[in-house]
């Protein structure tokens, strides 16, 4: 991410900003939202409900640097932040839940990079597992069983603490530069696991040779055992030529047995 400041540098100045972090302010919402739920839930498509996570957001707020050392130097900061956190996405869930069909909900976390976990997993269950199981626990109450984190990078000793502990079960994109492998992670955790992208976006720029490789090895496994959306790891890269995108689709149909859309 490229910036030119943060907003919340100390105490004072999170104070003002999280004024806007609330749930009920106007503008957050449609203005006719009966008309809106009313054309949503008739719609056959499914509907995502979008959540902040816990550390993804504090560290656009604040900077990375100045984060990692809050949680030594100013614990309390942090916990503030991660309540403002939660009264918003509460906020919003109650609200929604009761006039809205929500099919899944994603919590954008982005707390990884290559190697693993930008906090240690002892660090997550002390500051953000407490406030996860509050929603998550909301949110299985109403019916709803598909919770899905966004996370760039290597979360692998992240999933089982967002899986058995959370009730966090939809992992993605599993990036393979970062060492992820849905392979691997359906053997651990079987049908448990939701799953999805995890096709190496290099591969695209390598050729239809390359693409066929990564997806065989993969998707024909993945998709026997259930469960699993195949997918690029991540957003396609502006380069990557069309006609390889579309290869990769056709060759999805063709793994699957769908008749392949014309080049």
């Amino acid at each position: 991410p490229k910036y030119l400041d943060h907003p919340v540098k100390d105490r004072a100045s999170w104070n003002e900003y999280k004024k806007r972090l609330d749930p009920d302010t106007p503008e957050r919402w449609p203005k006719d939202w009966k008309a809106y739920c009313a054309e949503r839930n008739r719609q056959d498509t499914p509907t995502l409900l979008l959540f902040s996570g816990f550390f993804g957001v504090l560290r656009e707020w604040a900077g990375l640097e100045r984060l990692l050392y809050w949680f030594y130097d100013d614990p309390r900061l942090v916990e503030d932040m991660m309540d403002q956190v939660l009264y918003l996405d509460m906020g919003v869930a109650r609200r929604v839940v009761k006039d809205l069909r929500v099919d899944f909900v994603r919590f954008w976390e982005d707390m990884a990079y290559k190697s693993g976990p930008l906090i240690s997993p002892a660090m997550f269950q002390g500051f953000m597992l407490p406030r996860y199981k509050v929603i998550t626990n909301f949110l299985h109450s109403n019916g709803i069983d598909i919770l899905h984190v966004d996370s760039d990078g290597n979360i692998e000793e992240l999933i089982p603490i967002w899986l058995k502990e959370c009730g966090v079960n939809f992992p993605w994109p599993l990036e393979v530069a970062a060492g992820m492998d849905a392979v691997a992670l359906r053997k651990k955790y079987g049908k448990d696991l939701i799953m999805a992208g995890n096709i190496d976006k290099r591969a695209f720029l390598k050729g239809k040779d390359a693409i066929r490789e990564e997806v065989t090895s993969k998707v024909p496994f993945l998709c026997k055992t259930g469960g699993f959306f195949p997918g690029l790891d991540h957003a396609i890269p502006p380069d990557v030529p069309f006609g390889n995108f579309k290869y990769f689709i056709n060759l999805l149909r063709e793994i699957v047995g769908l008749e392949k859309l014309p080049e």
